[in-house]
């Protein structure tokens, strides 16, 4: 259990509200960094593995058309996917990340290590991305606890 995941979830339920993860690369670490945390039941209502494209279209809603034009490591997709996971639970707040975790699977556009995230709200979306170094737990680990960050802010500025 992580602190990070402790502060996040006494910060929703202080504020009543819930989250959702949408993950790729990641594979459910978000979702379990918070389940770690006793209590989470009452604001974490749930999250998508989606590692397939396959996924990220069938039940995220994530559009062909962004798949094929930007791809699967991409700001939109990553903002489809944070959006889809928060109409699929009808969360205040979603997370999602999309990423190369490596070691292979790179170019020279998209490096190993690069993660796109996006955080959904009732307020709209948004994105950012990062690039993580070292091996591909250390990339995995990394863009876990920043979706976790990334959702406690989220949190923070909601009305």
């Amino acid at each position: 259990m992580t602190q990070q995941a402790v502060n996040l979830v006494e910060l929703l339920k202080a504020n009543g509200r819930t989250c959702a993860t949408a993950e790729s690369c990641t594979g459910g670490m978000i979702g379990s960094l918070i389940t770690a945390v006793p209590g989470s039941s009452e604001v974490y209502l749930g999250g998508v593995v989606s590692y397939a494209n396959s996924v990220k279209a069938g039940v995220l809603g994530v559009s062909a058309g962004t798949l094929e034009t930007f791809g699967a490591v991409s700001e939109k997709c990553a903002s489809e996917m944070a959006e889809g996971a928060r109409r699929l639970t009808g969360a205040d707040v979603a997370v999602s990340v999309t990423g190369i975790a490596g070691p292979g699977g790179g170019s020279a556009e998209k490096p190993v290590g690069l993660v796109w995230f996006a955080v959904a709200t009732k307020s709209g979306t948004r994105s950012e991305k990062a690039i993580f170094a070292g091996s591909r737990d250390d990339v995995r680990k990394a863009a876990a606890m920043h979706a976790v960050g990334m959702l406690t802010v989220a949190a923070l500025g909601m009305d």
